[in-house]
């Protein structure tokens, strides 16, 4: 991957496939979007290490610098997209919540999906959104349900948009820090990759541990 990825870096094909990526997870959580963020992160840092080796610290600052472009292209790539995919999801919900509702009463694992982080985003508000944006299908539930619930956009867009930017600043970074501290290969990527994962599963873990609606209301 890293070597595909690579060959795409400095061209605007590695932001096409990053957008549609994003932007169709939202639809299929099982895209690895997150997974192709980080190497494509990985990807670049190891170009810009390749670059700076050999030259003096003021030279290698220079070198590093010049690539900043494609870090920050990378992070407004990924974040517009997924702001693009909820905002997606989001409509169509909002349009056809009754067929969305029976879709997804034909899964339990979604219901209580839907029944957890519907109660979460309730109770807890919008800093949520951020949350489930790194939590498996948490993005899915928390757009659909917020369109079938008919909530305001002024409510759910601006946090999409920071949850978006959020996650793709952090998936980013991993990238980025794993490269320098171990290298653009792809035992880097993949120590990336397993926080990526966790960050998935920690959160996941916060927002199953969110009393329910009734009990919240129950509390003095």
């Amino acid at each position: 991957m890293l070597e595909i990825l690579g060959s795409l870096i400095g061209s605007p094909w590695i932001y096409g496939v990053i957008a549609i990526s994003v932007l169709l997870d939202v639809f299929l959580p099982l895209l690895p979007s997150g997974v192709l963020v980080v190497a494509a992160a990985t990807a670049v840092a190891g170009t810009t290490a390749a670059d700076a080796a050999n030259l003096p610290s003021h030279a290698r600052r220079a070198a590093e610098s010049a690539h900043l472009p494609e870090f920050l292209g990378l992070v407004l790539c990924a974040a517009t997209a997924s702001v693009l995919g909820d905002l997606v999801a989001y409509r169509l919900a909002w349009r056809g919540g009754d067929r969305f509702d029976r879709a997804i009463s034909r899964s339990r694992r979604l219901t209580a999906a839907q029944e957890r982080l519907g109660q979460a985003l309730v109770a807890g508000g919008g800093a949520l959104v951020v949350l489930a944006r790194f939590a498996p299908a948490g993005r899915s539930v928390v757009s659909l349900t917020a369109g079938v619930a008919h909530r305001r956009a002024k409510e759910f867009v601006p946090w999409s948009a920071l949850a978006g930017l959020t996650w793709a600043a952090y998936s980013v970074s991993l990238g980025y820090f794993g490269a320098q501290w171990m290298g653009a290969a792809w035992h880097g990527t993949a120590v990336s990759v397993l926080a990526l994962f966790a960050m998935g599963t920690l959160a996941a873990y916060v927002l199953r541990r969110q009393p329910p609606r009734d009990a919240a209301a129950e509390k003095p």
